[in-house]
């Protein structure tokens, strides 16, 4: 971390742990954001000393007032404005004046309403940095600190949260109050809540990385509207997952892209801007979650629960159709039902009714009470084959709902095992849930909705152990020779790279290009064509055609001189007749390859996160079918072998149906080729190879055609 972020981290100690707070723009009238807040402060018990500034007022609440921050004499740490957003600048500058290190901005009316609304935030940007004050906001619901020591509620929400694990950080503040509200009815406590708004100064990035040292925090939530620096958002989330192992869970809204311009590549068309944050996220170790339940959810079972050490579950259940739909889901999501050991299957026999299954999942039969949950819950965490166990509950006439709920927790904290349950219902069990949740034991309304969270918490722990060597650096590579050649092409005010110049580019870093030359005559065609080796293909080279095949410009399958020959008058004639006012640069001739394989590979410049390398199944349907994936460049030989085998048509390249495997190998070489590329030449705004043709295992693979963009 550089000496300027290491600087903000270190500077966010006093807005989480500050020793003395004024409050800029306090009131006493109850029900606004400035007397809510001071209230907040005051009646949440924090440790530290308060300054209600307001010009008009002598006290607030019982507490003397200052007419201005310069008036005070004793040193403060922290500032929180709820000026309105025209005077801000003004009592910010005061806060510089007094030396004041930190602030949180309350106020709206900056850059989200535009106009003047974007000066007022660029006004108090200077004069933060002009200071060094480091400030949350503006437009933000506000700061809390649940750690006893600081006790801060420096926000205008409704309640102060019960302490807990979970850290929260949202750009939206409403979605905050709702959160608040969410999480006090499930017993879910924070130890950081942050509203931090626009943004203006500390981001989301500085917050993570002080988050990374808070012993307070296990689990990080993130709600985020835009991304502005994906690359400082991917590598924070790195360092943090590789140094703490804490889980980072993100909710990102804007997933639809409504009105988006056509791209001019199958790239560009494909990589829709959720689909690379998407990706990027995965990339980086974040969780994505859909919506806030499923967020909170998953933040619980990795909050309050041993992460799972395998994907072998149990099911225990007093009702059979609960279990199956239990059963599906893991499935489904990838796990697998734990075989019990012969020891645990006897003392099953033993204890559990002769109707009950004994088989996994466990059916305790409906009416079932604590004893047998406590044998059925007991002998499955003491099972070598157990991972983890789900605890279903239907209430039955005869269910001692809380009973069985405290013996679950009370089982349950004696094991190094994740135990989550699932009571079904809503008013008879309520009881129970909330015995469950005030003791950490994670509940779900749905059985199915186990099975994500345990997935999703297994295999972040997986994803820990897995080495993550640097991206190859090939050295047989002419960088030189590539810049010289779209360089060149973007001095001449190009759009695009002619094919014939865009083949040298990939062979400059090392692309199985195949054997070609340029033919300007139909003897020459020919004789290039004769040297090659027939089979040929041959395309009209030409700047202002870009799609060769919708104007006829492409003929394959060229087995003699004579059809070369016939192929180059052939092409000429269909461009003229298509496109007659365009400059023919010449005709590329290509040793054809029709053996293999279709797959595509593309490169997208995205304005968020950088160069965006896509993997897919190929050929005139690839935006049809869309089998696609992503990942951010630079990228290592690992992370291209999971790109590959995520899409679907993935098996078609192992071989099926008796025909052979295809060179993988050869692939992600090419990838690992691509991805240097795409770090050294960002000129490139779209690139495709499409298609990519994929030979048997160890023959390699080849670029049929390719396009690109600067």
């Amino acid at each position: 971390m550089s000496s300027y972020k290491e600087q903000k981290v270190k500077d966010l100690d006093y807005i989480f742990y500050p020793q003395s707070v004024a409050v800029i723009g306090a009131n006493r009238v109850s029900g606004t954001v400035p007397h809510d807040l001071l209230a907040n402060i005051l009646k949440d018990d924090f440790q530290g000393i308060v300054y209600p500034v307001s010009p008009k007022e002598r006290s607030i609440k019982g507490v003397k007032a200052f007419k201005y921050i310069v008036d005070i004499d004793d040193p403060i740490d922290l500032a929180v404005l709820v000026f309105p957003s025209s005077v801000c600048h003004l009592a910010l500058e005061q806060c510089g004046q007094k030396g004041v290190k930190a602030a949180i901005i309350i106020s709206a009316g900056f850059k989200e309403i535009g106009g003047e609304g974007i000066k007022r935030e660029e006004q108090i940007k200077e004069i933060a940095k002009k200071y060094g004050i480091s400030f949350i906001g503006p437009n933000c619901l506000g700061v809390i600190n649940t750690d006893k020591s600081a006790q801060l509620n420096a926000s205008f929400a409704r309640k102060m949260p019960q302490p807990g694990n979970i850290a929260f950080l949202s750009q939206s503040g409403a979605l905050c109050t709702a959160v608040l509200d969410y999480a006090q009815a499930k017993h879910i406590g924070f130890s950081k809540f942050v509203s931090f708004g626009n943004k203006a100064d500390i981001s989301e990035i500085d917050l993570l990385y002080y988050l990374k040292d808070d012993p307070k925090t296990k689990v990080i939530l993130l709600y985020l509207e835009e991304i502005s620096d994906g690359p400082g958002l991917m590598e924070a989330a790195k360092t943090i997952i590789a140094e703490t192992g804490k889980p980072i869970l993100a909710l990102k809204s804007g997933r639809t892209t409504a009105g988006a311009a056509a791209a001019a590549s199958h790239t560009g068309s494909l990589a829709g801007s959720d689909d690379i944050c998407d990706a990027a996220l995965k990339q980086a170790g974040i969780i994505r979650c859909d919506n806030i339940e499923q967020m909170f959810n998953i933040a619980t079972a990795m909050a309050y629960q041993p992460m799972p050490k395998g994907n072998k579950v149990a099911i225990i259940t007093n009702a059979g159709g609960p279990g199956v739909l239990a059963t599906d889901s893991a499935i489904n999501e990838g796990l697998e039902l734990a075989k019990f050991s012969d020891e645990t299957t006897d003392i099953f026999k033993k204890s559990l009714p002769k109707t009950a299954n004994i088989k996994n999942p466990v059916d305790v039969i409906g009416d079932a009470r604590a004893d047998r949950y406590n044998v059925a819950l007991t002998s499955a965490l003491k099972d070598d084959n157990v991972d983890g166990v789900f605890v279903i509950l239907t209430p039955q006439s005869m269910t001692d709902i809380e009973t069985i709920a405290r013996e679950i927790c009370s089982v349950t904290k004696s094991f190094d095992k994740p135990v989550y349950t699932s009571f079904m219902g809503e008013t008879d069990v309520a009881k129970g849930i909330s015995i469950l949740q005030e003791h950490e034991i994670p509940h779900y309304i749905l059985p199915e909705s186990m099975s994500r969270a345990f997935s999703s918490a297994y295999n972040f722990n997986e994803n820990l152990k897995e080495e993550n060597p640097p991206a190859t650096v090939f050295d047989d590579t002419d960088i030189t020779k590539a810049h010289s050649i779209l360089n060149e092409a973007k001095k001449m005010g190009k759009t695009f790279v002619t094919e014939d110049e865009a083949v040298k580019g990939l062979d400059a870093f090392g692309m199985p290009v195949v054997e070609n030359g340029i033919a300007h005559s139909e003897k020459e065609a020919a004789d290039i064509a004769d040297k090659i080796g027939f089979p040929v293909v041959m395309k009209i080279i030409s700047e202002e055609i870009v799609h060769k095949f919708d104007v006829k410009g492409v003929v394959l399958n060229i087995n003699s001189k004579e059809e070369a020959e016939k192929a180059y008058k052939s092409i000429l004639g269909n461009v003229k007749e298509h496109e007659p006012n365009a400059v023919i640069k010449g005709v590329l001739v290509q040793k054809m390859i029709d053996k293999g394989k279709e797959v595509i590979l593309g490169l997208k410049n995205d304005p968020i996160f950088g160069s965006v390398v896509m993997f897919g199944l190929g050929g005139i349907f690839v935006e049809v079918f869309k089998d696609v994936s992503f990942r951010i460049a630079p990228i290592n030989h690992l992370t291209i072998e999971k790109m590959i085998k995520e899409i679907k048509a993935y098996k078609t390249l192992t071989g099926v149906r008796g025909s052979k495997s295809n060179d993988i190998a050869s692939i992600v070489e090419t990838i690992q080729r691509l991805s240097m590329l795409a770090v050294n030449c960002p000129q490139i705004k779209e690139l495709d190879i499409n298609p990519l043709i994929v030979l048997e295992e160890g023959k390699g693979c080849f670029v049929a055609d390719s396009k690109i963009m600067i």
